[in-house]
C-alpha cells in the first residue's frame, strides 16, 4: 500500500510526476478542487454541504472539506494507496487527516516536498503560452511555437493564461510559502517528509520519487 502525499508549488512538476505515479501504480490521484466538484455533482451529503457554502459565496470550512476527502478515500480505488494532491493544507487539516486514517487502520507512507528555486519557477511558468483554439501548450523557452503569437498546430492565436503572468506567479508562491512552511516542519517532525529536486529530466525527477516510495530513499 502507497499513501503518499505531494507538495510543491506551482511550477514544480507536481501535476507531472503524480500522472506517471498513478500508471506505475495504479493508485489515485485525490485533487481537492476535483473532488469537492464531483461531490457538489453527485449531490454527496457533504457535496451537498459544500454547495451551500458555494452558492452563499462563502469558503468551504475545513469540516466538510476533510468529510468530502474521506468520503473520496473510502471509495475502492483506494485501497491500495492514493497520492493526495492539494490536501491537507493547514496544520489543522492535517491532524484531521490523521484521524480519519486511523479510524481505518491506514497512515501516511511518505509526504513528497518537489522543491525548485523561485527564479527556475517563474521562468518555468510566465513562459508558458495557451492556444485559445485548440488548448495546446507552448513555452517560450523550452518548447518554443514556429511563431510568437500563432499556434503551429492550429493557427490559433497564443495567449498567457492570468496564473501565468509574473505578478500573479509572485503570489501564489507566496500563498504556498505561508500555506506550506508549517506543514513541512509538521510532517518532518514526524519523519514522514522527504524532499526532492525538481530539477533536470522528467525521468530523473521520477526516480528520485520511486526511490524514495520504494524505500531505497535517505530520509530527510
Amino acid at each position: 500500500m502507497k499513501n503518499l502525499i505531494l507538495l510543491g508549488p506551482p511550477g514544480a512538476g507536481k501535476g507531472t510526476q503524480a500522472k506517471i505515479l498513478i500508471r506505475k501504480y495504479g493508485i489515485p490521484q485525490i485533487s481537492t478542487g476535483d473532488i469537492l466538484r464531483a461531490a457538489v455533482k453527485a449531490q454527496t451529503p457533504m457535496g451537498v454541504k459544500a454547495k451551500q457554502f458555494m452558492d452563499a459565496g462563502s469558503l468551504v470550512p475545513d469540516s466538510v472539506v476533510v468529510g468530502i476527502v474521506e468520503e473520496r478515500l473510502a471509495m475502492e480505488d483506494c485501497v491500495e494507496g492514493f497520492i493526495l494532491d492539494g490536501f491537507p493544507r493547514t496544520v489543522p487539516q492535517a491532524d484531521a487527516l490523521a484521524e480519519m486514517l486511523l479510524k481505518t487502520g491506514r497512515v501516511i507512507d511518505h509526504v513528497i516536498a518537489i522543491s525548485v528555486d523561485p527564479d527556475e519557477l517563474l521562468e518555468r511558468v510566465t513562459g508558458r503560452r495557451t492556444c485559445r483554439g485548440c488548448g495546446v501548450g507552448y513555452h517560450a523557452k523550452f518548447d518554443p511555437p514556429i511563431s510568437d503569437i500563432v499556434c503551429n498546430e492550429c493557427g490559433g492565436e497564443l495567449y498567457q493564461r492570468d496564473d501565468d503572468r509574473e505578478e500573479t506567479m509572485r503570489k501564489r508562491l507566496d500563498v504556498y510559502n505561508e500555506q506550506t512552511s508549517p506543514l513541512i516542519d509538521y510532517y518532518r517532525s514526524r519523519s514522514l517528509l522527504r524532499e526532492v529536486a525538481g530539477i533536470g529530466a522528467i525521468d530523473e525527477i521520477q526516480k528520485r520519487l520511486v526511490s524514495i516510495i520504494e524505500g531505497t530513499g535517505d530520509r530527510s
